[in-house]
């Protein structure tokens, strides 16, 4: 327990160092898995270390230990961790843990909200044209989900690039994009190191909508061209507030006043679709997997360690 307790802690650490390879080098689809997975492991396995850390300044409390059945005294003398360390420990776990309980309550209220909003808006094929004159298009999750596009938006851009924008559009709903950036964001709620991390799948979900917009229609500039002018007219345009969906992390794709566009810089996604599709990148692969395996395993270690210790100081 005396280092595998700080392993997650290193890990989380270190992780936001392979949020960008893993965005730019890594197939979109498969980067969105890895960088979520990532945020949700190491943000439960430092969360975990936390609590065990705290747990060995609790069994030094004699009115504690007792409850427990330990002895305190032995508890101070072959206790791993030093007493200012488990005791900041504990309160980093209670802010992680308030943290990312008010996150979670605050996306579920939100999807709620965007699920009532979607079903207060009639129509056959998904599609809800709003008459606004400024440039916006958005998906909004739902049962079903719904793609709003805005007039100003269909006038920027012509016939073929409305098809396109569509297929991104759906291919957040289709994905559940919203689901991918809640985890990430939760994650780094409950460890604000991870928080490059979810800053990376905001922006690979764009991505992973933006290749499946450019095999629908085959031609990869024509995406690349839609995606700028939409979002160059969406620039221009005076900032707008949606509803309550706009929190969610998956509205306005396209547009460069969505809350994704700081995230995922439109540059970059015009660029990757001037290129070549991404690959799989086994290597990174097997790297992030290595982590995620490594931090586990280093948890449950520690916690096992932390239960031998109960039971050695286990009072007669």
């Amino acid at each position: 327990m005396r280092i595998a307790v700080y392993l997650p802690l290193l890990l989380s650490l270190l992780a936001p160092l392979g949020a960008r390879p893993l965005s730019t080098r890594c197939e979109p689809r498969l980067a969105t898995w890895l960088l979520t997975a990532s945020a949700v492991v190491l943000a439960g396995a430092s969360t975990v270390s936390l609590g065990l850390l705290a747990t060995t300044a609790l069994i030094r409390v004699p009115s504690l230990a007792a409850l427990g059945h330990w002895s305190a005294l032995t508890a101070q003398r072959d206790d791993p961790a030093e007493l200012s360390v488990a005791l900041l420990a504990g309160l980093l776990l209670g802010a992680a843990v308030t943290a990312a309980a008010r996150m979670l309550w605050r996306r579920a209220r939100t999807l709620a909200a965007a699920a009532l909003e979607a079903a207060c808006m009639p129509t056959r094929d998904g599609l809800v044209v709003v008459d606004d004159e400024a440039p916006d298009a958005y998906a909004l999750p739902g049962l079903p989900g719904r793609v709003v596009v805005s007039t100003g938006m269909l006038h920027v851009l012509d016939a073929g690039e409305h098809d396109i924008l569509l297929t991104h559009e759906r291919a957040h709903l289709a994905g559940h994009h919203y689901v991918f950036v809640a985890l990430a964001q939760l994650g780094a709620a409950a460890n604000p190191l991870l928080r490059p991390l979810a800053t990376a799948v905001t922006y690979t979900i764009e991505r992973w909508a933006d290749e499946n917009a450019a095999t629908a229609s085959g031609d990869r500039t024509r995406v690349a061209r839609a995606v700028g002018k939409a979002a160059l007219a969406a620039h221009r345009a005076p900032a707008r507030l949606r509803g309550p969906g706009a929190a969610l992390g998956v509205l306005g794709v396209l547009g460069r006043r969505n809350p994704l566009a700081a995230a995922g810089p439109v540059p970059r996604r015009v660029a990757a679709l001037l290129a070549p599709p991404l690959g799989r990148h086994p290597l990174l692969t097997a790297a992030t997997a290595a982590v995620l395996i490594a931090a586990t395993g280093a948890t449950a270690d520690a916690a096992q360690d932390l239960h031998l210790l109960l039971e050695s100081i286990g009072a007669s």
